[in-house]
């Protein structure tokens, strides 16, 4: 599976973005999805994901409320609904997605699947 991530872009604080996760190659509705970002001069740091049914979705507490994980199984797309942007949000943006469901969504090992990332700048 290869994944490529869009969506990523400059915006104003409070403002929205939506990015897109497309997975090429067959089983994506049967793999977990997230979305992991990389600040500036920061490690890789879990921001949501969603497991293979839709079921289970995790969230980094920095992020609730604000932030939407969501998939469209039909079009072997995820995405990241990202309202109310703050400056911190700013950092490439990453999806990942793995064969086997596992109860810890957050630790970079646990998947097989990387796309290139996608930048979003957030201006204050």
């Amino acid at each position: 599976v290869q994944l490529q991530a869009s969506g990523g872009g400059l915006v104003q604080a409070g403002g929205s973005l939506r990015l897109s996760c497309v997975a090429s190659g067959r089983g994506f509705s049967n793999y977990d999805v997230a979305w992991f970002h990389q600040g500036p001069g920061k490690e890789r740091e879990f921001v949501a994901a969603i497991n293979w049914s839709g079921g289970g979705i995790v969230y980094a507490d920095s992020v609730k409320g604000r932030f939407t994980i969501s998939r469209d199984d039909a079009r072997n797309t995820a995405y990241l609904q990202m309202n109310s942007l703050k400056p911190e949000d700013t950092a490439m943006y990453y999806c990942a997605a793995r064969r086997l469901s596992h109860s810890d969504y957050i630790s970079e090992e646990n998947y097989d699947f990387w796309g290139q990332g996608t930048l979003v700048t957030v201006s204050s």
